[in-house]
């Protein structure tokens, strides 16, 4: 049985509070799997997947190193929906099961840890069903627009094409279990975090505990 039926996902929209977000509940003792973070490491050379985006989208996508540029990428993949799916296609699978890894080695570190997958795609990809619960950072869209663009240097342009290739965030929001609103500043959000963390908490202990009572 998959691992991340076990864990919670964290997701959200682009540039709408999600890092921030895992970085609050880090802080108060879950373990972090960072999705995004293992997909930019599972596309380094000389891995597998490194080879089969290489031959899908040509050398042009290579920095000076040889490694695979992901400005560059992103530039050919979020013009061209078919483009985007074939990348997630070599992508996802990969993530996924490194992902299932991590969240086993941690669940046998400690039982009771709260594990979290931080994944900017779960709704996307289809993964909802992989894990327990949901938890959506959300924002205003205006204040995602605007903070995508200062954080990425993005033309409006082409942040409002990155924001368009994922799934809307108030979408997102109706989906979810949990939500934490990051449109305010920094206190209110670590409140939420800690509210939801003690209760993630609560859940994990007591679905550990059924499962010591099978």
């Amino acid at each position: 049985m998959s691992q991340l039926g076990r864990t919670f996902g964290l997701t959200g929209g682009v540039a709408c509070g999600k890092s921030t977000v895992a970085g609050m509940f880090a802080e108060l003792g879950a373990k972090i799997i960072d999705a995004d973070r293992l997909a930019h490491e599972l596309i380094r050379s000389p891995q597998p997947a490194y080879h089969e985006i290489v031959h899908q989208f040509g050398f042009e996508i290579l920095d000076s190193q040889g490694e695979i540029d992901r400005k560059r990428l992103g530039a050919v993949v979020f013009r061209d929906p078919e483009k985007l799916r074939a990348l997630n296609a070599i992508v996802h699978p990969r993530v996924i099961e490194r992902t299932d890894q991590l969240a086993e080695a941690f669940q046998l570190q400690d039982p009771q840890a709260v594990v979290l997958v931080n994944a900017a795609l779960i709704y996307e990809a289809n993964l909802t069903g992989h894990f327990a619960k949901i938890i959506v950072a959300w924002c205003r869209p205006e204040q995602q627009l605007e903070r995508l663009m200062a954080r990425t240097g993005l033309s409006r342009e082409e942040a409002e094409r990155r924001i368009a290739a994922q799934m809307p965030a108030e979408e997102k929001r109706r989906h979810a279990d949990f939500v934490i609103d990051c449109s305010g500043d920094l206190e209110k959000t670590r409140v939420q975090a800690s509210e939801l963390f003690a209760y993630l908490h609560k859940i994990t202990d007591a679905s550990k505990k059924l499962e010591i009572g099978k």
